[in-house]
């Protein structure tokens, strides 16, 4: 298919330009909103927001003449000291004597007043979470959920006047026509051409010329040449789109090792998590496990509310997400993801039983595992590693063996969202970065 764009450019304006201009406006705005983000409480995410965007960036580009260069005529009314030719000296200061930008300012380009855009909650939404999307998104077995699309489906007598199919239309016209034997035009054409000669003759049977031309014409009138009865439309009908079926299995560490710093980085992760779940997947099941030296599935409430305490045994969230996979969801059926937020403390000898837990259940059912360290906030910034825990050991073997997950370390609130997009952001934004 191609589509032509015949519409007129808006006068002094080129169309393409434009639409290249609300496309990088656009673009300024996800960055303002990307911005506000870091700035605002993980569960402010949600609601309205109010980001800036600097005059500058909105700027639409224009052609001028640059006043410096070439040959310029001007009428000046009430001019009683110059004539044509004399040359008039340039103002101090290279300008003339009407206001800029930073007029009322400093005269900088700072000194340009700020757009202020205030988005609602869908708006800032679909900003934010534009790029990010679950990673290696199977199409396994299909579940058939709900109707989401229109397709073809032969035609209809009746409907919109857009969807006549005229092709159709004009075949079925054509061969009610035949079949009642409508006259031609070409006959009564030659019909009306052997009256003219026959008038000019004297020929005696014109009255009967003229009385099979009148015959002729009340047939056609009564056969028209489009009837209602020929009309037929194109009927479109909904139909189920199939979707593949994905559960996001979300493991935090809430055991004594994890200060209450390092338990509200996990908690921001997975809110930011949920959010971007909820909101780009309607079909998406969120299974929430927390685990100190044993592991319990929880509710939403309780994962993200309740206080505890105790030691540290990652292989028991390994064990319980085992356990509900094999219950509940099929590898055959579902693409499994799952995120762990953990501080990298373990006991040393539950290493081996995590590695092989991972190596030969929980990794090859999964389509990503991410893992989140969270950090003391005085620790380095994300992606500088000063001290390699013992989870983090464990896990980077697997990563170097080629597994899929994907490994980032966090200190600081600040962190926590940039490193969430290097986590599940789409490929090829992963790819420009």
């Amino acid at each position: 298919m191609h589509i032509v764009d015949r519409r007129l450019n808006p006068g002094g304006k080129s169309l393409p330009n434009r639409q290249r201009f609300l496309r990088r406006v656009k673009d300024v705005a996800q960055r303002a909103v990307r911005e506000s983000a870091r700035e605002k409480d993980i569960k402010d995410l949600g609601k309205d927001g109010r980001i800036t965007v600097p005059g500058d960036g909105v700027r639409e580009p224009r052609f001028s003449r640059q006043p410096g260069t070439g040959h310029q005529d001007y009428i000046l009314p009430g001019n009683k000291t110059y004539v044509e030719g004399d040359r008039i000296e340039r103002p101090p200061g290279g300008g003339g004597g009407g206001g800029g930008a930073g007029e009322g300012g400093d005269g900088s380009e700072n000194s340009e007043d700020a757009f202020h855009f205030v988005l609602t909650r869908e708006e800032f939404l679909d900003l934010f979470l534009e790029d990010l999307e679950l990673p290696d998104l199977a199409k396994r077995r299909l579940a058939i959920v709900e109707t989401e699309g229109l397709r073809r489906a032969g035609y209809t007598v009746s409907g919109s006047p857009a969807n006549l199919a005229l092709s159709r239309t004009l075949r079925n016209s054509m061969s009610r026509r035949i079949a009642l034997k409508r006259p031609k035009l070409e006959e009564m054409t030659a019909l009306e051409a052997e009256i003219a000669r026959a008038r000019e003759t004297g020929d005696p049977g014109l009255p009967d010329l003229l009385q099979k031309l009148e015959a002729l014409r009340e047939r056609s009138k009564r056969i028209p040449y489009v009837d209602p009865i020929d009309l037929r439309f194109r009927r479109f009908e909904p139909y189920p789109k199939p979707i593949a079926q994905a559960v996001m299995f979300c493991l935090m560490d809430v055991s004594g090792s994890m200060t209450e710093h390092m338990k509200d980085l996990a908690k921001r992760f997975y809110i930011l998590l949920h959010i971007f779940l909820t909101r780009r997947y309607k079909h998406v099941e969120i299974v929430f496990i927390r685990h100190t030296d044993r592991a319990t599935e929880v509710d939403e409430e309780t994962f993200f509310g309740s206080r505890e305490t105790g030691g540290t045994l990652v292989s028991s969230a390994l064990v319980e997400m085992k356990r509900i996979v094999a219950e509940r969801y099929s590898p055959d059926d579902w693409n499994i993801y799952a995120a762990q937020a953990s501080d990298g403390d373990n006991v040393s000898s539950d290493g081996p039983t995590s590695t092989e837990l991972l190596r030969a259940h929980i990794l090859p059912a999964c389509q990503h595992f991410a893992y989140l360290e969270v950090g003391d906030e005085n620790g380095p910034r994300a992606g500088f590693v000063e001290h390699r825990t013992t989870l983090w050991r464990t896990y980077e073997a697997l990563a170097k063996a080629g597994e899929p997950l994907a490994m980032r370390k966090v200190n600081h609130r600040r962190d926590i969202y940039p490193v969430f997009r290097e986590l599940f952001g789409r490929k090829d934004t992963k790819a420009e970065a």
